[in-house]
């Protein structure tokens, strides 16, 4: 507990300007988009920005392209949520059910098995499983958030959680806090948009 709570305040320490603010922006994205604020994305943009910047200048390459990624829907989502899906009605809530989830999370493991596979097989990546599976479902989940899909928050529950054993484990202790308080907003999230859609 001590390493951990060393290691928290080191990394604190270390905290460049330039990440204090993306993080800042990712929790107000967060925090927004619970609400619904078309202004999550304007937030989301500047952040994931930010963070593709740092983490090409950090030579982590893959995860300087799914911020990339995350720009991309953040740009998509803006329109979305501002415009509709046919840019004439506006966005609501809505709900897959359990049986295209279940068809979802079966087709997106499949992708991250492979994913894991060529990670574990042909490159020195450590949780080359786990890693992939995250990347995977973080991708479609990002997706189903930008379209107002309620199980979105519950995918990012579980996507968050195992982050957080990733980051403990390599010793990224700051993110480690961040991603469990990621966790307790996606439960939030979901809760708060469930409401929401009832009152529709």
């Amino acid at each position: 507990m001590n390493d951990f709570l060393n290691g928290v305040y080191e990394a604190l320490i270390a905290t460049s300007p330039w990440e204090g603010v993306a993080v800042v922006l990712s929790v107000a994205y967060l925090l927004l988009a619970m609400r619904q604020s078309l202004w999550c994305w304007p937030a989301a943009f500047v952040s994931t920005l930010i963070f593709a910047i740092l983490f090409f200048d950090a030579a982590l390459l893959m995860d300087s392209v799914l911020n990339g990624y995350y720009l991309v829907m953040a740009v998509y989502g803006w329109y979305v949520w501002k415009y509709g899906k046919t840019g004439k009605e506006s966005l609501h809530v809505s709900a897959w059910g359990v049986l295209k989830n279940l068809t979802i999370i079966a087709l997106l493991g499949g992708v991250s098995l492979g994913f894991g596979y060529v990670m574990d097989t042909y490159t020195h990546a450590d949780f080359a499983y786990l890693d992939s599976a995250t990347t995977v479902f973080a991708v479609f989940a990002t997706y189903m958030l930008a379209q107002k899909v309620l199980e979105n928050w519950l995918y990012w529950v579980v996507i968050d959680a195992v982050s957080i054993y990733i980051y403990i484990e390599k010793a990224f202790y700051l993110t480690a806090v961040l991603f469990c308080l990621y966790t307790v907003l996606a439960l939030w999230g979901f809760f708060q948009w469930k409401n929401d859609a009832k009152r529709l």
